[in-house]
């Protein structure tokens, strides 16, 4: 049997038509663009998304923490800059 024939059974019996196995046909950018799509959108239906008032709360919660921490740092440099004056005149 030619490899040929080989080829044309393989395929008739519902083969790969003699592609090396593990191998995938390459696809073209266009459908590798609307796959990667497809799957954000899957895993964004996944997402448990905040309730409008869970979100005001995490907001005020993130936005005093970094007042807090914007006092503390002034207040830390404005001891430093005030120390430094006093021991190097």
């Amino acid at each position: 049997m030619s490899r040929r024939e080989r080829r044309r059974a393989n395929k008739a019996a519902g083969g790969d038509g003699g592609r090396k196995p593990g191998k995938r046909a390459k696809k073209g950018v266009f459908a590798r663009a609307a796959i990667f799509y497809r799957q954000i959108i899957a895993e964004l239906r996944k997402v448990v998304w905040p309730t409008r008032n869970e979100l005001i709360q995490y907001t005020t919660v993130v936005v005093t923490f970094v007042i807090v921490m914007m006092m503390l740092v002034y207040g830390v440099d404005y001891g430093f800059s005030k120390l430094s004056l006093w021991i190097f005149g």
